[in-house]
């Protein structure tokens, strides 16, 4: 099969991420004798600089990582809690049903640069200057703008001039969004990750101490008391269409760190496969894969209808149980052992028919009935007036008036953002996956101390109480970010991810089920044509749904096209390449491998 470049082969170690540059950074800390841990630390920072639209130091980061020397996976929490001061009737008393999508009201407790800290500390080998010295050089000097980061800062910069004038400062340096391939540069956030190094180096010369300043300096020091007097003072603009202050304090800051957890695991045909805990998406991966393990997709084509309409029939169940069922397990009982159990997919897998479903049906666990969100949610059955003889990817009037919102959406910040992803393996067999996210330049304002913004990853709560994913202080949104790791009869052998918010898994699913049925190998797997369903509520502000919705690249065959249509499947063909952004390692007896993804002309794989 031609591919748009080989699968990546060596011995010493592979990267591959949603960039060129972090890919090259972790590979360098490699070579400098650093092991994965340091690498994906190192690409992590580097990529909250040049990706501003994507990730940032007020972000999150569910961190996935194989301890080669305890022979265990492991999960980094990198996913901050509500405020302590967030309350449904707070949000509620400034005449809100949802939260806002930007501004501050949705800022929780910014965990990607605890994770990375943590993981640093407790796994990694490297000095802190070693991690860090990449992204303050970027941040300093600058780095070329991608086409993607020009539009999406010339999206929004309206708002910038007009609302969020320190954004502007940064971001529309002369006025306009800075051309892709030019140089920009955020001189402002090179101090504050210097003075952070500062502080630690300062404090200490032992390399575990300088990591705990570093986090003081963040959490307890003057990067917290920027973020809560920015929250006090500032009223922002946000996508309600009025302006609020924020809700995160010092004292929230103060009172977070990082965890460290087992992972949720599902055995499907000699891979163990793991993710985070429902308090992630995750495990939406490995209840598809329960449903699907006594189809025989080793038959199929897989890029053919019935490979294509099996699959997604499948994640319209998993995604129906995560909202129903998944939210934060310190706040409420997931039944987690249930929902991956042969007795509870069993009747379920039945469900999967040869028609499209328009329905969102949870299980029902025990005597445990589930509970949908009954809000202002769109829930129309879109089977009504399809006319399946429509030209592909034609507008309707839905479509057109959905077009129109985003359009007033975007006018007050809410253009959506996206995520990255990076993955490593080093010579001594770690592994790590890790998809940071959120603190996007679009979500709130910059904090002109920092030069950074804050995360919007509260919009994922509901304001109404009795849901697994209701607001409550300290609790953790039910986040999209959704790393994998996977082991083959016993041994570490893949970790992968793609961003993409609710895609993230339907697309990493894809990628997974035809390397391992399939056999492509992992560039080849990657490269297939992708396809995105929309059926189930949107985890992003303004929490819409689509039911039988299912979008296909162009490159499909038509005939696959054709036969999902007769299905039933409202079918829209979106541009070839422009679905995910899949990134891949893995480790057999005699190679690590590495691939990445061409759509965008951004993805990177390195080895050696």
């Amino acid at each position: 099969m031609f591919t748009t470049r080989p699968e990546i082969k060596g011995v010493f170690g592979v990267v591959s991420s949603t960039h060129w540059i972090p890919a090259s950074v972790a590979m360098a800390v490699l070579e400098k004798g650093g092991n994965a841990f340091d690498a994906a630390a190192a690409a992590a920072f580097t990529l909250q600089v040049i990706e501003p639209h994507l990730n940032g130091p007020g972000g999150d980061a569910p961190i996935l990582l194989w301890n080669a020397k305890a022979k265990r996976v492991e999960v980094v929490c990198g996913q901050g809690p509500s405020p302590r001061g967030a309350t449904i009737e707070r949000y509620r008393a400034l005449g809100l049903d949802l939260i806002p999508g930007t501004g501050l009201l949705a800022a929780v407790v910014p965990g990607a640069f605890g994770a990375w800290l943590h993981l640093i500390r407790d796994y990694g080998s490297a000095k802190l200057r070693d991690v860090l010295e990449p992204a303050i050089g970027y941040a300093r000097h600058g780095w070329p703008v991608t086409p993607n980061l020009s539009d999406s800062i010339a999206a929004v910069a309206p708002l910038f001039k007009q609302e969020w004038q320190s954004s502007a400062a940064i971001f529309l340096r002369g006025g306009s969004a800075p051309e892709a391939g030019h140089a920009m540069a955020n001189p402002t956030l090179a101090d504050t990750f210097g003075r952070i190094l500062g502080e630690a180096e300062h404090a200490s010369s032992d390399r575990a101490e300088q990591i705990e300043a570093a986090h003081r300096a963040y959490y307890r020091g003057f990067v917290a008391e920027a973020i809560d007097t920015f929250c006090r003072t500032q009223h922002v603009l946000d996508s309600s269409g009025q302006r609020h202050t924020g809700i995160l304090t010092a004292d929230d800051m103060a009172s977070w760190r990082a965890t460290v957890e087992a992972p949720v695991t599902y055995d499907y045909h000699g891979y163990l496969v793991a993710k985070t805990g429902p308090w992630g998406q995750g495990p939406v991966f490995l209840q598809a894969l329960a449903l699907l393990k006594d189809f025989d997709l080793a038959s199929l084509d897989p890029i053919g209808g019935e490979f294509v309409h099996t699959v997604v029939e499948a994640l319209k169940l998993a995604f129906a149980d995560r909202e129903a069922w998944y939210g934060d397990p310190n706040f409420t009982n997931v039944p987690m052992a249930e929902l991956l159990s042969e007795g509870y997919n069993a009747p379920r897998r039945r469900l999967i028919g040869r028609d499209a479903s328009y329905d969102l049906v949870p299980g029902t666990v025990g005597s445990r009935v589930p509970r949908l969100y009954q809000g202002d949610v769109d829930k129309r059955n879109p089977r009504t007036g399809i006319d399946r003889g429509a030209g592909e990817g034609e507008p309707d009037r839905a479509a057109m008036a959905r077009e129109r919102a985003q359009k007033d959406l975007a006018a007050r910040g809410a253009v959506s953002g996206d995520t990255v992803h990076v993955d490593v393996i080093d010579r001594w067999g770690n592994m790590v996956a890790a998809m940071p996210s959120g603190g996007w330049m679009q979500s709130s304002p910059v904090i002109p101390a920092l030069g950074f913004c804050l995360g919007t990853r509260g919009q994922m709560f509901w304001l109404e109480d009795g849901y697994p994913a209701s607001l409550a202080p300290g609790k953790r949104p039910r986040t999209t970010l959704s790393p994998t790791i996977a082991l083959r009869d016993g041994e570490p052998y893949l970790a992968f991810g793609s961003p993409g918010g609710d895609s993230q898994d339907q697309w990493a699913l894809t990628f997974f089920l035809r390397h391992a049925h399939h056999k492509l190998n992992l560039q080849e797997a990657i490269e297939g044509p992708n396809f995105q369903s929309t059926h189930w509520p949107d985890s992003f502000y303004p929490r819409k749904a689509n039911p039988g919705a299912l979008a296909l690249e162009a490159n499909f065959p038509r005939g696959t096209v054709a036969d999902l249509r007769r299905r039933g499947h409202k079918i829209t063909v979106a541009p070839e390449w422009s679905m995910g952004r899949m990134c891949a390692v893995g480790k057999d007896a005699a190679f690590l491998k590495a691939a990445a993804n061409p759509r965008n002309m951004q993805g990177y794989a390195v080895g050696r």
